[in-house]
């Protein structure tokens, strides 16, 4: 499954993909572990790559992810935790270099967007994060990078929020959860959702009529658009052009988001 799989600028897929239970309700028997990467690669066209959050990876990680995956795969980066949970974010210029220059670039046009995840206890301070959105680079040698904040706290609830964000063209991650904010304003050139309400006792995570509505947001993203079906934390703005959207099905029924990713893929492939 490649390009057959996307639905103009749309990805759709998982958060990682080794998970014990995946090998029960994802992988055939004949796949084994080493081979996961480059089996689930070709049933979802993104993966989000949790690991990073924890530490630095070696390049060489990152050429043999290459070599695995079809030509138009594209995996998401969580940037190091070290970088994001601290007071004062303008002090991690260092941190973000470390991260940026680990390896990213043997991903080459299969890196996707960078997501940077605060601490549920740092609350929005303009200057702070201006300073800190400011030590991003906008390419690692020839490639563009695009950078996603996940923000934990309501106190980015905000227009002087979404302003910011707009100023430095800095997508914010929109997730579908109770447990954290949940707002949809468009504050970059392309569109990041974690949908994190799977549940078990639904064979695809979620029931096919809510899966179609996220095929619609998701193609309504895409044209330039916006839902008027989601929370926002400010007024829902103009259409403007044609942007990227990555969707992952992250946490919730983990066991279920393979199916629910294939699922998608599939109601979108339908409408073309």
């Amino acid at each position: 499954m490649s390009k057959s799989a996307m639905a103009g600028g749309i990805r759709v897929g998982i958060g990682g993909w080794d998970y014990d239970p995946w090998r029960e309700t994802f992988y055939p028997p004949d796949v084994p572990k080493k081979r996961a990467l480059e089996y689930a690669s070709r049933q979802v066209t993104g993966i989000e790559v949790n690991g990073t959050y924890y530490g630095t990876f070696k390049p060489e990680t990152y050429t043999n992810w290459h070599a695995q995956t079809p030509d138009d795969f594209m995996f998401s980066l969580k940037a190091l935790r070290y970088t994001t949970n601290r007071k004062v974010l303008a002090e991690a210029g260092e941190s973000v270099d470390k991260f940026i220059n680990s390896g990213l670039s043997e991903l080459g046009e299969k890196l996707g967007p960078i997501v940077w995840q605060l601490a549920p206890s740092k609350r929005f301070d303009a200057d702070d994060l201006e300073a800190f959105f400011k030590l991003l680079p906008d390419k690692l040698g020839k490639l563009k990078l695009r950078h996603v904040l996940d923000p934990r706290h309501d106190s980015f609830l905000c227009e002087e929020y979404l302003a910011l964000a707009r100023k430095h063209k800095i997508a914010t991650v929109f997730t579908d959860s109770e447990e954290y904010p949940s707002f949809a304003d468009i504050t970059g050139e392309l569109v990041y959702a974690r949908l994190m309400s799977a549940q078990s006792d639904i064979d695809t995570g979620y029931s096919k009529p809510a899966l179609k509505k996220w095929a619609a947001r998701a193609e309504l993203w895409s044209s330039g658009g916006q839902p008027d079906d989601l929370p926002y934390a400010g007024a829902i703005g103009d259409k403007s052009k044609p942007r990227d959207v990555f969707m992952y099905f992250i946490n919730g029924a983990k066991e279920r988001a393979p199916a629910a990713a294939k699922q998608l893929i599939e109601i979108l492939n339908a409408k073309k």
